[in-house]
């Protein structure tokens, strides 16, 4: 009989502890952080699921490159490095390094955007929309209808609607929209992936309007793996031919090499346009750094060079997605509430269907997620009327799960913690607004129970 069990492909060689916390220490730790989990110490977190991002474990090689870090302010040996990495997967002419992901979109956007135009997206994440929006832009989600039914199991939930995106060229008229972004896969939808057939339509749609096609490529890797074992025609390829594949069908992306690049810190904004590029290093050089480091240490330059090759290894990718969809199938079983199918890189909580008696003006996914804290240690983010305001399309607590960081009864114990929550969710209350920034402002929020 074939053994079944997917296990981790590595091996630990460095531990870190954490530690424990009572259930009367934690209520004490909420209230001093006013129910807002980002305001949390760290220490008092025992299984950190706020974000993937930079947070992953990095391997013996990347370790083994950091140590050969070239730090000359200009033309560094690691620049090098890390652009024949990027252009042996993404194929893009120019590679512009910034401190992370945000950066480069700050930077794109910045140059690309002004006060009146309209940027169309799959789904804007926070910082994306934040970032279109501070131009005086107005960024646009054009989801396809599957994508907002939680419970509907789809294959690619975070497609675009691309009838709806020619409504939207049509409306507004070409002029006013400087590029569309397709983001792989779609964080805010679910961690839910674009397949192939869809990205190719859109670059189809942006190619006879005369409109440049970037990609949001934090987690292209994942979405690439998707595709492989989910759309017909891709199952003999490799995860790396099908990302140079669809990043053939656009103009540029913007990346966060914090999740799929497999480092801790830094990203890259890349772009075919000559005049862009130009323009786009003019900007970093005055607030990011030299285009040759753009914000980053030589030793981050050559991680993130070896963990974008590491992010397409077909074990790696086999085991991460096989880890998540066994947290997600778990609680399901149970009547969990879930985005269907389990994302690539969290489980989404439903809680607006796990909290029906919670009304949307109380913020049940922040609700929720303290109380997952409350119960177990448990640091989650809700993405939902908090982060996104009048936006927001659905109500969601996340489930970011670190790349290469807990193990099996890492998962185990988070399964026991939801469902003793689940158990109990009727005795979860609202909560309201005491404090907030005019942006972003699920990162500084306060907020206390409502009696």
């Amino acid at each position: 009989m074939p053994i079944k069990t997917i296990i981790e492909p590595f091996r630990i060689k460095s531990v870190e502890p954490i530690r424990w916390t009572t259930r009367e220490q934690r209520m004490e730790l909420l209230r001093q952080a006013h129910y807002n989990l980002f305001l949390l110490p760290a220490d008092d977190v025992l299984i950190d699921l706020l974000t993937d991002s930079g947070t992953g474990a990095m391997s013996t090689h990347q370790w083994a490159a950091v140590m050969e870090g070239d730090e000359s302010y200009a033309g560094s040996r690691s620049f090098e490095r890390f652009r024949r990495s990027i252009q042996n997967v993404f194929g893009y002419k120019h590679v512009i390094p910034t401190h992370q992901g945000r950066a480069a979109e700050r930077i794109l956007f910045g140059v690309t955007c002004k006060k009146g135009d309209v940027v169309p997206n799959n789904t804007h994440f926070d910082t994306t929309r934040a970032n279109v929006e501070f131009t005086g832009a107005e960024a646009v989600d054009l989801l396809v209808p599957e994508g907002r039914q939680p419970a509907l199991a789809h294959p690619f939930k975070g497609n675009m609607d691309v009838a709806g995106l020619e409504k939207l060229i049509g409306r507004v008229g070409r002029e006013r929209i400087p590029l569309v972004m397709l983001t792989v896969t779609n964080n805010s939808g679910g961690g839910q992936p674009v397949s192939m057939e869809n990205a190719r339509r859109v670059s189809e749609v942006c190619r006879r309007s005369g409109i440049p096609l970037y990609f949001d490529a934090a987690r292209f890797a994942e979405n690439a793996w998707f595709i492989k074992v989910r759309e017909k025609g891709y199952e003999s390829k490799t995860p790396k031919e099908i990302a140079g594949e669809m990043f053939a069908l656009g103009d540029g992306c913007t990346m966060s090499a914090k999740k799929d690049g497999l480092a801790n810190i830094g990203g890259f904004l890349c772009t075919n346009n000559d005049l862009l590029a130009q323009q786009e290093k003019d900007l970093l050089i005055l607030t990011e750094g030299y285009p040759t480091y753009g914000g980053l240490a030589g030793r981050d330059l050559e991680a993130i060079a070896v963990g974008i090759q590491e992010a397409l290894e077909e074990d790696y990718l086999r085991y991460r997605i096989s880890s998540i969809a066994y947290l997600g199938n778990h609680i399901a079983s149970q009547g969990v509430p879930i985005v269907q199918p389990p994302g690539g890189h969290a489980i989404y909580l439903d809680a607006r269907a796990f909290l029906p008696h919670l009304p949307q003006e109380q913020f049940p996914g922040v609700a929720l997620a303290a109380e997952l804290y409350l119960e177990g240690g448990v640091r989650s983010v809700e993405i939902g009327s908090l982060m996104f305001g009048p936006a927001a399309q659905m109500e969601l607590v996340r489930l970011a799960i670190p790349r290469r960081v807990y193990t099996q009864s890492h998962i185990d114990y988070l399964v026991e913690v939801i469902l003793e929550v689940w158990k109990n969710r009727e005795r979860i209350r609202g909560l309201r607004l005491t404090y907030q920034a005019p942006f972003l402002r699920h990162f500084t929020a306060r907020l206390e129970p409502i009696d």
